[in-house]
């Protein structure tokens, strides 16, 4: 039988840890090398803005700019170190999960799953930014 995305998601959920915006905001505060990795597309993000200082990587291109065996221009220099804290997200979260399963399947050791995304983010009254140029992956 296939498996759906939500399915996908959920499994995803049940390997990663998911934290709540609070607690992602928190993290934030109290670790500034905490990387927040945005998985939606560009133009997704353009509509919503991300949590400030996110790294903006698209999921497909999440895939090869966090392997370090494929050529050294394709990977990200922020991706380099497998044991940096890293909060996965998207808008509502599944596809956070998704990026965020990839990672710990990498072997990135210390890697969080924003439960609701950046809506949830929104919701709980944390401000969000337009990333700029150097955050784009």
């Amino acid at each position: 039988m296939a498996t759906t995305f939500m399915q996908m998601a959920e499994e995803a959920r049940a390997v990663v840890p998911v934290i709540s915006a609070a607690e992602a905001h928190q993290r934030l505060q109290q670790n500034p090398t905490t990387l927040v990795i945005d998985v939606r597309d560009a133009a997704d993000i353009a509509a919503t803005g991300t949590i400030p200082g996110a790294k903006t990587i698209s999921l497909g291109s999440l895939t090869y700019k966090a392997d370090q065996e494929v050529p050294e221009d394709w990977r990200d220099p922020v991706l380099q170190d497998r044991a940096r804290p890293i909060i996965t997200t998207c808008i509502l979260g599944p596809m956070g999960a998704l990026g965020g399963k990839l990672l710990h399947d990498m072997g990135f050791t210390n890697v969080s799953i924003l439960e609701g995304g950046v809506q949830a983010w929104i919701k709980a009254g944390y401000p969000t930014e337009q990333p700029n140029k150097s955050q784009e992956g």
